[in-house]
């Protein structure tokens, strides 16, 4: 008899929060019996994630994991309970990866590490596109997890913002990224999905577009250049720079009262 997988097996948080709380942060028992020689969580984790990577969460169970690793799926269960507990590892895991273990390295100005906290979850975002798939609403909060707010908290520290405020910037900005990783990823698999590139899917609706905008009907459309959906416009680095002047404003205001 084996064990079932929950289905879906993409929010947080859903399995044993108790189990997975005791392998994120190693306090959980040695499996004492039957583990394949060199077989360690670390590992185990490591090749999940590399199985999410290469072929997409959908492509990840504990069968498949257990035959990457080269042993049994009931070996693999002495080390991870099941995949909801396995998914919360794998997140802690990729939201080590960029952190720096010297807070004196992060900068002193709020809005270069904002701009930094960015860059780095795109960063993160792209190298593990998964991740977009993922409920995030119950995270289990485990050392990489912790390490990444400490670290957001001492960037803002010079703000002079107040605890929910703090905490607000961070969820703007990661939403922002989030957003826009979610539409990048949502390109890249239509073109996948159809064989179509963008060109072409646009140049197909060129001619009923330029009917509707001589009907006279859409003059804020029409009134617009050609360039302005151009694909090299930086969606990035514009909306993140108004997110910056929007706090930067709010900053000033908590500085003059």
């Amino acid at each position: 008899m084996t064990k079932s997988e929950p289905a879906g097996g993409t929010t947080t948080g859903s399995g044993d929060i108790a189990r997975s709380l005791d392998l994120l942060w190693g306090t959980g028992e040695r499996p004492s019996r039957g583990p394949k020689p060199g077989l360690t969580l670390d590992r185990i984790v490591a090749t999940a994630v590399g199985v999410a990577d290469a072929e997409g969460l959908d492509a990840l169970s504990m069968r498949r994991l257990a035959t990457e690793l080269g042993t049994g799926t009931m070996t693999l269960y002495r080390y991870v309970p099941g995949k909801a507990e396995l998914l919360d590892l794998m997140l802690d895991r990729v939201q080590g990866e960029p952190l720096t273990t010297d807070a004196s390295e992060v900068p002193e100005d709020w809005r270069s590490a904002v701009e930094g906290m960015a860059h780095t979850y795109r960063a993160t975002l792209r190298a593990h596109p998964w991740l977009l798939k993922i409920n995030q609403a119950r995270t289990v909060l485990g050392p990489s997890a912790l390490r990444g707010l400490e670290l957001a908290l001492t960037g803002l520290r010079g703000t002079g913002l107040a605890g929910p405020e703090l905490i607000g910037v961070i969820i703007t900005v990661n939403s922002f990224v989030e957003g826009l990783a979610r539409t990048e990823n949502h390109a890249v698999e239509a073109v996948r999905e159809t064989g179509l590139s963008d060109a072409a899917f646009w140049e197909g609706q060129h001619p009923y577009l330029e009917r509707a905008m001589l009907s006279g009907d859409y003059p804020h459309m029409a009134s617009l250049p050609e360039n302005a959906f151009a694909s090299g416009f930086d969606h990035f680095a514009f909306g993140l720079g108004r997110i910056i002047d929007g706090l930067d404003a709010l900053v000033r205001q908590r500085a003059e009262q």
